[in-house]
């Protein structure tokens, strides 16, 4: 089962914001709501998710299940 909410943490401030992630396509900018800073993922990963998020996006999780190549990991 594929898990849309992901709750991230933004690493500047601690600002946890629960949001729905998208299944079409990786999101590669996040604002900040609690310090305005915008995140970008970590070196190595395809997404804000995959860097901040609880949850990894939809694309990881279902080659994390299937053990299949993701179409965006690096």
């Amino acid at each position: 089962m594929t898990h849309l909410q992901s709750t991230i943490t933004c690493p500047r401030c601690g600002h946890l914001e629960t949001e729905t992630m998208p299944t079409d396509a990786c999101q590669f900018f996040y604002d900040c709501r609690g310090c305005g800073a915008l995140l970008r993922p970590n070196e190595g990963d395809c997404c804000v998710y995959c860097s901040f998020g609880s949850v990894p996006c939809p694309p990881i999780q279902e080659a994390q299940r299937t053990g299949t190549a993701s179409c965006c990991a690096a």
